[in-house]
C-alpha cells in the first residue's frame, strides 16, 4: 500500500467523522425531538389500548359465534376423541375424530432420527412429519351469524376402509358437515368437504370457507441452521409460478394473486395442501423460525379462503402430500392428481437461479439418476466431478496456457519496460505491454474467461447436492449420512461460529481450498510485473482469507456437499499440476516468436476486444501529449 492511497484512506476518515460532527442535532434539535418522542409514545399507547379494546370485542363476539355453534351442532359438541389410521405403502395417515383432520403423518421407506439426542442410528425405517399439537387444520364456514369450526366438532366415521374414510358432524334437521377422504397409492390424500341443508345460514353471494392452516415444522436432520436455510413456506400462483417466504428470518405475506397450493416445507419432506378452486386473494402466510434448541425449525401459518356450497350441490375439494422433496417424484404428482393443474409441485427441489436452474434441470439430475444406478452415491459424486472435469477441461488448458504464455514473455516484458518505473510512466508501461502482448498474438483476459464459465457449475452443485434426498442416509467411507454433516469431533455447547462440532469434510475442502490457492498465486506470480507483483501481495492475502471464511460457513454443511468441493479442487490441482510438467516452455517461447515475426511480416487489422483496447490506448496518449503541451505552454508563459 503506497503513500498515496494511505493518504486518501485518511482523508476519507476524516471527512465521515466531520460530516458526521457538522450533521450533529443542536441542544434546541434535541430537546424537540425528545418532546415529540414522548407525544408519539403516548399516542402510540392510547393506539394499543384502542386496538386491545377492539379485540376484546372480537373475542366477545366470536364466543357468541361460538355459542351459536354448539348450539347448531350441539350433538357434534360433544363426544370423545378416537383416532383412525388410513394406510399404504408409501405413508400412514392417522386421524381424530374431534376436528375430523389428519394429526399424525409417516413417510415410510426414509430413515427418522432422533436429533434431540443426536442418535444417527433409531433403527426407525419412517419419518413423522408431524403428530400430537404439532399441526393443526381447521375449516371454519363463516355463515351470517355465526362461524362454525370444524376443530370444535366430533365427527362420526363410517365408509372405513385402508384407503378410505367419510367424517360426518350431524346438526340436525337435516343439516349436516362431511369429510370425505380417500387415500392414493401414492402419497396423495383427497378431501371432498361437503354441506347439506345450511344454505339459509349464509349471506347471498359470500360463501365463503376459511382455512386456518398450522404446523410446527419439526427438525428432522442433524444440522438445525443447515436443514433451515432450506424450509419454508412456498406457494403457487394460479396464474405464474412459485415463490417462498424468507428462509432465514420471520417473513409474513399476504397474497396479491389467487394460489393453488400452499406447502409446509422443510429440507426433505413437505404437507401440501392444493385447492380445486383456488384460494382467494389476500390469503395470509407467516413463517416463524424456532431457537435451536428447541428442536424445530419454524412455525408455519397460512389463513386461505376458498369458495363453499352450502346447498352441498357442489363439493369443495382438496388435495394433501404428505412426501419427500424427490424431483421426479413431484414431477409425476400431476398426474395423480384430479383437478387438471400445471402444479409445478418439482420446484419444491430448490435448483437455484434461473442459470444454475438450467445446469441442474437438464444436466445434473440426468447425469445423477443414470449413475446412481450402477454406483453408491459417494461414488456417484466423484465421477460426476470427473465428468464435469473432462467437459471443462478444454477451457482449464486454455486458461492455462494464456497464463503460460504470460510467464515465459515476463522476462521480456520486463526488459522492454524497466525504463517505465516511475509511478507517473504506469500509463506507457500499461501501454507498452499490451502493444507488446499483441505482437506475440497474447491476450491477457483469455485466461480468465474460461475460468469464470466453470463457476456456473459449482454454484449449480451448491444448489442441487444440498437438495437431493438420494444423498439421505447415504454412507460413504467414513461419512454416515452424506446429506448432513460429519462429525471428527463433537461437543454440548454452541462455540461462536463453529457450533459443536467440527466436519471433517469441511476440513478437507478447506485444507485444499488454501492449498489451492497457494498454487494458484505462486503461477500468478511468475506472470507479473512490476508493479503487477506488489499488488500480489494484497490479493495474497484475500485468498488466503476465503477458505479460512469457508471453514465457518461450511462446517454445518452436508459432508456431501463438502466432499464433492473437495474432490473437485483436488483434481483441479492434478490437472494444473499435469499441465505445467507436459508444457515445454521453451517450445512455447519459440511458438510465440515465430508468431511475432509472422505479424511483423503479415500484419492483420485488429478486431473486437483487441482493436477497442488499441484505441483506448491512443486515446489515452492524445490526451497524455496534450497534457505535456498545455504544460510547455504555461512554462513559456510564466
Amino acid at each position: 500500500m503506497d503513500k498515496n492511497t494511505i493518504t486518501g484512506f485518511v482523508l476519507i476518515i476524516l471527512v465521515l467523522f466531520g460530516f458526521a460532527w457538522w450533521q450533529q442535532p443542536s441542544k434546541e434539535e434535541i430537546a424537540k425531538q425528545r418532546t415529540e418522542f414522548v407525544k408519539d409514545s403516548i399516542a402510540n399507547a392510547q393506539k394499543i389500548a384502542e386496538q386491545k379494546k377492539a379485540a376484546g370485542k372480537a373475542a366477545n363476539k366470536a364466543n357468541e359465534a361460538y355459542t351459536d355453534t354448539t348450539a347448531l351442532f350441539y350433538a357434534a359438541s360433544k363426544g370423545s376423541a378416537k383416532d383412525i389410521v388410513l394406510k399404504n405403502s408409501k405413508i400412514e395417515l392417522t386421524f381424530n375424530t374431534k376436528g375430523g383432520v389428519v394429526k399424525k403423518a409417516i413417510i415410510k421407506g426414509y430413515e427418522g432420527h432422533d436429533v434431540a439426542n443426536k442418535d444417527r442410528s433409531t433403527g426407525k425405517d419412517y419419518v413423522t412429519l408431524f403428530s400430537g399439537n404439532d399441526q393443526n387444520l381447521n375449516f371454519v364456514l363463516a355463515a351470517k351469524n355465526q362461524n362454525i369450526q370444524t376443530q370444535d366438532l366430533y365427527f362420526t366415521p363410517s365408509n372405513l376402509t385402508d384407503s378410505t374414510l367419510t367424517m360426518t358432524a350431524d346438526a340436525g334437521n337435516g343439516k349436516t358437515l362431511v369429510l370425505d377422504y380417500k387415500l392414493t397409492n401414492t402419497y396423495m390424500l383427497r378431501l371432498s368437504l361437503r354441506t347439506t341443508g345450511m344454505n339459509g345460514l349464509f349471506s347471498p353471494g359470500k360463501n365463503q370457507l376459511l382455512v386456518d392452516w398450522q404446523d410446527k415444522c419439526k427438525q428432522q436432520e442433524f444440522g438445525h441452521s443447515f436443514e433451515n436455510r432450506y424450509a419454508t413456506i412456498t406457494y403457487k400462483k394460479s396464474e405464474g409460478g412459485t415463490k417462498h417466504l424468507s428462509e432465514s428470518q420471520e417473513a409474513d405475506k399476504k397474497t396479491e394473486e389467487t394460489l393453488d397450493w400452499v406447502a409446509f416445507k422443510n429440507q426433505f419432506f413437505s404437507a401440501v395442501l392444493i385447492s380445486k378452486d383456488g384460494f382467494a386473494i389476500g390469503s395470509e402466510l407467516k413463517s416463524t423460525p424456532f431457537a435451536k434448541e428447541a428442536h424445530y425449525l419454524k412455525l408455519y401459518q397460512a389463513s386461505l379462503n376458498t369458495s363453499l356450497d352450502p346447498t352441498g350441490a357442489k363439493a369443495s375439494d382438496f388435495e394433501f402430500y404428505f412426501g419427500p422433496n424427490d424431483f421426479r417424484l413431484l414431477q409425476d404428482i400431476e398426474k395423480v392428481s384430479n383437478f387438471g393443474k400445471d402444479l409445478e409441485m418439482q420446484r419444491l427441489v430448490d435448483l437455484g437461479w434461473p442459470l444454475f436452474r438450467i445446469i441442474n434441470r437438464w444436466f445434473t439430475i440426468y447425469v445423477f439418476d443414470w449413475l446412481s444406478k450402477f454406483f453408491p452415491m459417494g461414488v456417484v459424486l466423484i465421477l460426476i466431478t470427473l465428468l464435469l472435469k473432462f467437459i471443462t477441461y478444454p477451457m482449464v488448458k486454455k486458461s492455462y496456457m494464456s497464463s503460460a504464455k504470460m510467464r515465459v514473455l515476463k522476462p521480456k516484458l520486463e526488459e522492454a519496460t524497466k525504463q517505465y518505473n516511475k509511478p507517473e510512466d504506469q500509463m506507457q508501461k500499461q501501454q507498452a505491454m499490451m502493444q507488446m502482448y499483441s505482437e506475440y498474438g497474447v491476450s491477457p483476459l483469455s485466461g480468465c474467461l474460461p475460468m469464470l464459465i466453470q463457476a456456473p457449475i459449482w454454484i449449480a452443485m451448491f444448489n442441487f447436492i444440498p437438495n437431493a434426498i438420494q444423498l439421505r442416509g447415504q454412507s460413504f467411507l467414513w461419512m454416515d449420512d452424506l446429506s448432513t454433516y460429519d462429525p471428527i469431533i463433537s461437543w454440548n455447547s454452541n462455540l461462536w461460529l463453529i457450533g459443536d462440532h467440527l466436519s471433517l469434510t469441511c476440513i478437507l475442502f478447506c485444507s485444499a481450498n488454501i492449498l489451492y490457492a497457494w498454487f494458484t498465486m505462486q503461477q500468478q506470480k511468475d506472470q507479473m510485473v512490476g508493479q503487477q507483483a506488489d499488488q500480489m501481495k494484497i490479493m495474497q492475502y484475500m485468498m488466503f482469507f476465503m477458505p479460512v471464511a469457508f471453514f465457518f460457513m461450511f462446517n454445518d454443511y452436508s459432508s456431501g456437499l463438502n466432499f464433492y468441493y473437495f474432490v473437485s479442487l483436488f483434481f483441479s490441482a492434478a490437472i494444473m499440476w499435469a499441465l505445467r510438467k507436459t508444457t515445454n516452455e521453451e517450445k512455447l517461447l519459440a511458438i510465440l516468436e515465430a508468431r511475432r515475426e509472422e505479424n511483423k511480416k503479415n500484419p492483420k487489422k485488429k478486431s473486437g476486444l483487441a482493436a477497442r483496447m488499441q484505441a483506448i490506448q491512443e486515446m489515452q496518449q492524445k490526451q497524455q501529449a496534450e497534457l505535456e503541451r498545455r504544460k510547455q505552454n504555461l512554462n513559456k508563459n510564466k
